[in-house]
């Protein structure tokens, strides 16, 4: 996948369209060069929608599609963005590299280890990408923690941990009305079913893919009692869900060992009253840093003024703050989403598109952070019995090719 000589514009088949989608359709259609001809859903109204936005966003419309082989057999494309259902990810993505496209797939986890394989496989097969849009990768915090480990405040980190830990009851549980997709996955599955927010900082932190490996994880789920207590609340015995069995546990704790000794621990919080926290903790040999509810703290060893007492994270942001962000703050913030990591990580892959070169989010590291969900999947299913993670690299994590520098590399600072 080597670079094939800059695009100047970038043609990009939007695929799924309803808010999340549509979002980022219209986010990614603020980066220059990039033009969307074509737009696709299941759902002709979404389908028109998009189309909508996208005129008024670039000036022409799009060709609408309610099949998206068929868009990608009749339309002149490079990319696509892909923001379906958690399931269809990786089929889609398989085909659209098969087409000769590269492309990016909204977040969420793997149903089977045979679907991860299959997205590694035919992305080296065909010399296309598959960059997952793990868009926290690109928050201010994290890219400041990020070189705070680099340049060895908190010594050797040992321990970290994040989630995903959001009241999303609504959203849930009114799946049906608003044809949202969590709502059956939250009927039928139990175990990690949205892995990667903070996981993908995590893993760059800690060099997975690169010289370090996931080796095992175990999982344990709680009963399930929230979206139930909420229904029976909100619409009443009448209802059609009022008496749904769920199979998402309310909070599940999953436990990741490391070839580098680290351990991770990830929660998924979704269906009880709670303010939203991804908790991230990264904890070293000489410091310590927590995110709170009031303000995210942090401790170093010998320098924080107090011995065994936080202090506010703000000056070291600022302090530490990753030149991406230094030159993203200079040149106007995108706030539209997600405080702006939205622009960063889809301005990201687009460069990757022009370039013909490598992500930084590339398709071991999509399918690694993916596999999370089916194989907590396992572990719950087996009452928390360890189990092995496969390596999606073959061995290749322990010498890899070299990766791409360059502004928004996740490797170095």
């Amino acid at each position: 996948m080597g670079e094939q000589g800059e695009k100047t514009s970038v043609r990009v088949g939007a695929i799924g369209l309803s808010g999340r989608g549509s979002g980022q359709m219209c986010e990614m259609l603020n980066i220059p060069g990039v033009v969307v001809p074509a737009v696709c859903d299941v759902y002709e109204d979404r389908a028109l929608h998009g189309a909508e936005l996208a005129t008024k966003k670039q000036g022409s419309r799009p060709a609408v599609y309610l099949d998206y082989k068929e868009m990608l057999a009749k339309e002149q494309l490079d990319a696509i963005l892909c923001c379906t259902t958690w399931i269809t990810h990786a089929e889609i993505a398989v085909t659209a590299m098969q087409a000769g496209l590269d492309v990016a797939i909204e977040v969420g986890g793997a149903a089977s280890e045979e679907e991860c394989w299959e997205m590694v496989r035919t992305s080296r097969a065909t010399g296309k990408f598959c960059m997952l849009l793990e868009n926290c990768c690109y928050d201010r915090s994290e890219m400041a923690l990020f070189r705070m480990v680099r340049e060895g405040v908190f010594g050797e980190v040992v321990h970290l941990e994040g989630g995903y830990r959001h009241d999303l009851r609504d959203e849930i549980a009114y799946g049906k009305e608003i044809r949202h997709g969590r709502l059956q996955n939250f009927i039928r599955r139990n175990g990690e079913l949205y892995p990667t927010h903070q996981l993908g900082p995590i893993a760059k932190m800690i060099g997975i893919n690169r010289g370090n490996r996931f080796l095992t994880l175990s999982s344990i789920a709680s009963k399930a009692r929230g979206l139930h207590a909420f229904l029976q609340h909100e619409k009443g015995e009448d209802y059609y869900l009022a008496n749904q069995i769920f199979s998402q546990g309310d909070v599940v704790d999953t436990t990741i060992t490391c070839a580098g000794g680290e351990t991770i621990h990830l929660v998924h919080d979704c269906t009880l009253p709670r303010p939203y926290s991804r908790g991230y903790v990264v904890e070293g040999t000489k410091a310590v840093f927590q995110e709170a509810p009031l303000g995210s703290a942090i401790y170093i060893d010998n320098v924080s003024p107090k011995q065994h007492e936080w202090e506010s994270f703000d000056p070291y942001c600022q302090a530490y703050e990753h030149p991406l962000w230094q030159a993203y703050r200079d040149t106007g913030v995108h706030a539209g989403g997600h405080g702006g990591m939205d622009y960063l990580v889809l301005s990201a892959f687009i460069e990757s598109v022009q370039l013909g070169a490598p992500p930084p989010i590339d398709v071991y590291d999509t399918a690694a952070w993916m596999a999370v969900t089916y194989l907590s999947e396992q572990s719950v299913a087996m009452g928390g019995t360890p189990v092995p993670f496969p390596d999606f690299t073959n061995g290749r994590w322990i010498d890899r090719e070299p990766y791409r520098r360059g502004r928004y590399c996740l490797e170095e600072v």
